[in-house]
């Protein structure tokens, strides 16, 4: 036992042996470390792992591991291993405490250096410091020094060039010929010097730039007064800059007819010199072919007026005047690519170009096209008349904008190109607002002459009809609202005109005021007139029933006859009546029109205008009020021409027997009499044609008028018959069926009439007893007017109603 325990203990000393520090470093597996401890001691340990390696899991049931009696085996294995250990950590501690004192020194070394570092760097800054401050005076004092030689060297080339100046102009001052001139001037490769030395001597001689010191050079070189002779030397040079000039032109016109470009620009710059290239530009464009070629100006008014050179139109001068301007954009943009490459300022090379462009081709062509009329003799309208002048005019002026833009969009600089066009038209907008109104008031005579035309046809048809006593048409051109509609056309295009014409906001809202006062005028005449001619049929109605009126007394056959032409004339009234309220239908349409054209178009360009509007209001209201006269009279003859109809219908129609049928024993007709069927039928016609006329308060005015008077008629007409109870019936049928009818009138206050009516109509039908009754109950209101309905009573004497009427009239 003895034995076996001081083997196992020798082992497990040989199994330790293998403990190292450097065996924990790295990654470290306790299983691994374990297995590697107890491989001595527990060898089935790795058996079973060969084992699990080679079988897989099909031998683990079949292998054997370590048993647990074999566990004591590893208890002085595993006590080594902790002495081991315990030793081994011990090595490490002192190890560790050994690099801590180590570390420590280092440190405290590495300390000290940077220290002593640190103290280094800040005198190293100091140095450098000092060194950046010597070098920036170095600097500033270079560049001192540097601004003395640059000044130093402009005032010698100053010097220099002032005595070469003094020499040139001590030579053109003593001269008396420019042939005497040195080389240097005459020298054509050296001309651009030439020119620049010329303008500084010119500057020098008048004394605009040189300074008071070179005058004085000047003076003590030349040893004498300046005055006179600068004064020669001023006229020399004078003539010396014009004789190069002209030398400078010449190439540059002989170099255009060749179209050299590089010559042309060198040429150009340097006559810059004198007049900022002004003579070159204006040379330049001055020698363009639109501007001297005849054919060219000849070109564009073919285009303009055709090869028979006819009168233009709007639309064709539209079309034309576009293409013609297109062609002049074109050309414009092809001298531009040119002046661009010739000119050092392009800009007023082409502003001149554009300003003659538009002073001589553009005006020709208007001059052509817009020949102001007079108004004193204005051109005919199968001349086309000032309307077609005033098209003309805003074609024009719209694409001479139009094109004045594309100008300025192809580079003119500053140039006010769109002012320039509009100064073109300035003679015809001066007297345009005028040539407007005398426009549109020789459309409107035009229109009217053209349907006076076809009225003396009309005319003369009425008056056979006349002769003939036949129901005809009215006797006049009847309105119209296709007519209006044209005045309001023509007034829409005068103020889209107007805006083209005068674009700034207060003259146009004054302009615009005059042109819708003439439509108010056209409207309210042509209204005004129209309703006066309805007016005169209703009168010639009139007086055609007045000629058939005849006495009692008479024939038959006369009274036949009567009859006969008073139906005609009761037709011609109807067909007047009927004919004004179409009149007056349409003078309400046309006065809408008028308002519907104020309120979309003309409304809000008056605003820019203080109190404008407010005064086209009052004006447009004014205007229409003879218009309104002309209807209230109208409307007053269409109401008496009903009356009187209504009148004749009754006396013609009713019958005595109507209200006093004899007492024969046949039942009453409760039927209307005729005359009520008739009156009601005719009526019912004539209000059918107010209907359709008539709106709002004015038609309920006329209602309550008609039925007032109609009112009053049949009270009249009443009061020629003698009335029995029957009779009574009978009448009150005919006062229910007007007050029937009377409901569609609308009218309250007629309504309340015929209802009264309809009630004192009873005194007819009770006995005589009951009639104080009647009239001290649902008649208290109306007592005269039943009092004078009881007379009619065929009763009235047999029983002694009038006594009876006398006491209670004494009671009362």
């Amino acid at each position: 036992m003895a034995r076996l325990r001081t083997s196992s203990r020798t082992s497990s000393r040989s199994s330790v042996s293998f403990l190292e520090v450097d065996g924990f470093k790295g990654s470290f597996s306790f299983d691994d470390f374990f297995k590697k401890l107890a491989s001595d001691v527990l060898p089935s340990l790795l058996d079973q792992e060969a084992d699990e390696d080679d079988g897989g899991g099909a031998s683990k049931g079949l292998s054997s591991g370590p048993t647990f009696s074999d566990a004591e085996k590893l208890l002085p294995l595993l006590k080594d291993t902790r002495r081991e250990l315990v030793d081994l950590s011990q090595q490490v501690e002192k190890r560790l405490e050994k690099l801590k004192k180590e570390v420590a020194f280092h440190d405290s070394n590495h300390r000290k250096t940077l220290a002593e570092l640190d103290k280094g760097v800040e005198g190293l800054f100091a140095s450098f410091s000092r060194l950046d401050s010597r070098i920036s005076g170095v600097g500033q004092t270079a560049a001192r020094i540097g601004d003395h030689l640059q000044s130093a060297d402009a005032q010698r080339e100053t010097a220099s060039q002032t005595i070469e100046l003094i020499k040139y102009l001590m030579e053109f001052n003593s001269l008396g010929d420019l042939m005497e001139l040195s080389p240097f001037f005459s020298d054509d490769s050296r001309v651009a010097e030439a020119a620049a030395i010329a303008q500084k001597l010119r500057a020098i001689a008048e004394g605009d730039v040189i300074t008071a010191g070179q005058v004085i050079g000047i003076t003590s070189a030349k040893g004498a007064s300046n005055s006179r002779g600068l004064e020669v030397a001023v006229t020399n040079l004078q003539e010396y800059c014009n004789e190069l000039q002209n030398r400078l032109l010449a190439r540059f016109d002989a170099a255009t007819q060749r179209k050299d470009l590089l010559t042309m620009a060198e040429c150009a710059k340097i006559s810059s010199q004198f007049d900022k290239g002004v003579n070159a530009m204006v040379r330049y464009v001055g020698s363009r072919p639109m501007f001297i070629d005849v054919e060219v100006m000849a070109a564009d008014l073919k285009k303009l007026l055709g090869e028979d050179g006819s009168q233009l139109s709007a639309s064709n001068l539209e079309r034309r005047l576009s293409a013609v301007y297109k062609e002049i954009v074109e050309t414009v943009r092809k001298e531009s690519s040119v002046i661009s490459a010739v000119f050092p300022n392009p800009d007023a090379a082409m502003s001149l170009l554009v300003q003659r462009v538009l002073e001589q081709r553009v005006s020709a062509i208007l001059e052509q096209i817009l020949p102001k009329p007079s108004l004193s003799y204005p051109p005919s309208m199968e001349e086309g008349g000032l309307i077609q002048y005033l098209r003309v005019l805003a074609v024009a002026y719209e694409k001479t904008l139009e094109l004045s833009k594309e100008l300025h969009a192809i580079g003119t600089g500053d140039f006010d190109v769109e002012g320039l066009a509009d100064s073109l038209f300035s003679v015809h907008r001066e007297e345009y607002a005028e040539m407007e109104r005398a426009s549109l008031n020789q459309l409107f005579q035009a229109k009217i002459g053209e349907l006076r035309v076809s009225s003396p046809q009309i005319d003369a048809q009425a008056s056979l009809n006349r002769t003939r006593v036949v129901a005809s048409p009215p006797s006049h051109q009847p309105m119209s609202t296709s007519v209006v509609t044209e005045f309001v056309r023509w007034n829409e295009e005068a103020v889209q005109r107007c805006c083209v014409l005068t674009p700034q906001p207060i003259p146009l809202a004054t302009n615009i005021r005059e042109i819708f006062s003439c439509l108010l005028d056209q409207v309210s005449q042509y209204t005004t007139d129209g309703l006066e001619r309805a007016r005169e049929s209703l009168n010639e109605a009139a007086a055609l029933r007045e000629r058939f009126v005849i006495g009692a007394s008479v024939s038959r056959r006369v009274a036949a006859a009567a009859a006969s032409a008073a139906e005609a004339a009761a037709a011609a009234g109807e067909s007047s009546f009927r004919s004004f309220m179409v009149a007056v239908q349409r003078s309400t349409a046309n006065v809408a029109m008028v308002q519907q054209h104020f309120v979309s178009t003309i409304a809000r360009l008056l605003l820019p205008v203080e109190g404008a509007h407010a005064a086209c209001c009052e004006e447009m209201a004014a205007s229409m009020s003879n218009a309104e006269g002309a209807a209230l009279k109208g409307l007053q003859q269409c109401i008496e021409t009903v009356i009187v109809e209504v009148d004749r219908l009754l006396a013609a129609e009713q019958k005595l027997t109507d209200y006093c049928p004899p007492e024969d024993g046949n039942p009453p007709d409760h039927r209307p009499t005729n005359a009520c069927t008739r009156v009601v039928a005719y009526l019912a016609r004539m209000l059918d044609a107010a209907n359709g006329a008539l709106e709002g308060l004015n038609k309920q005015a006329f209602m309550t008028e008609m039925g007032n008077r109609l009112y009053k008629a049949l009270l009249s007409h009443w009061q020629r018959f003698t009335f029995n109870p029957s009779g009574g019936l009978r009448l009150k049928r005919d006062a229910t069926e007007y007050a029937d009818f009377v409901r569609s009138f609308k009218a309250p206050a007629v309504d309340e009439k015929f209802e009264t009516l309809g009630t004192l109509v009873n005194v007819f039908i009770v006995a005589p007893e009951s009639l104080f009754t009647l009239i001290d109950g649902s008649l208290r209101g109306c007592r005269k007017e039943a009092l004078r309905f009881i007379e009619l009573r065929d009763d009235y004497k047999s029983a002694k109603i009038a006594s009876r009427v006398s006491i209670l009239l004494d009671d009362r």
